[in-house]
């Protein structure tokens, strides 16, 4: 069985394990069993208890291991929490990762081409922030993190060093 801990939006705690093998588990000590259907990559037709559930997972970031649900319509946020991630809770190691990030910073010195965002704009990790030329190529600098951007320091046209800041996030 895979031991898990999960936490609702509203920081309710479940400890649950599956066994997929016989479609059966436990939630913080009860048992239960159901039947799954997969409708497509992301949607799911769940029996449980005499009771029928259309589950479509919306979203899913492994980076901090959220799961975004929708279950008959109702729209459900959880974190998912392994034995790994609880060891590292215990270490005090588990915030390391998700350290905030509040500067982006020049990769190399440069001239700062074109800047694609402005102050207030949310913006997902990966979004193309600016274009910085450095030895006569155009490099895409995207986003480290899902934010608002704070400010902006650089200008169009100026040039600027390896580690300058170039942008702040909220």
């Amino acid at each position: 069985m895979d031991d898990l801990k999960v936490i609702a939006e509203n920081k309710t705690e479940f400890n649950v394990a599956f066994d997929k093998t016989t479609n059966s588990g436990v939630v913080d000590g009860e048992k239960f069993s159901w039947d799954v259907a997969q409708i497509n990559e992301t949607t799911f037709h769940v029996i449980k208890d005499n009771k029928s559930y259309n589950i479509e997972v919306l979203k899913f970031k492994p980076e901090t291991k959220e799961v975004f649900l929708k279950v008959n319509g109702i729209k459900y946020k959880y974190q998912i929490k392994d034995k790994f991630d609880e060891l590292l809770h215990s270490l005090g190691m588990d915030n390391l990762a998700s350290a905030k990030v509040s500067d982006l910073k020049a990769p190399m010195p440069g001239l700062v081409l074109e800047i694609d965002v402005e102050v207030g704009q949310s913006v997902a990790k990966g979004d193309t922030l600016l274009i910085l030329e450095a030895m006569k190529m155009e490099n895409v600098i995207k986003s480290p993190t899902d934010g608002v951007i704070k400010s902006i320091v650089a200008k169009k046209g100026e040039a600027v060093e390896k580690n300058q800041v170039l942008l702040n996030f909220e």
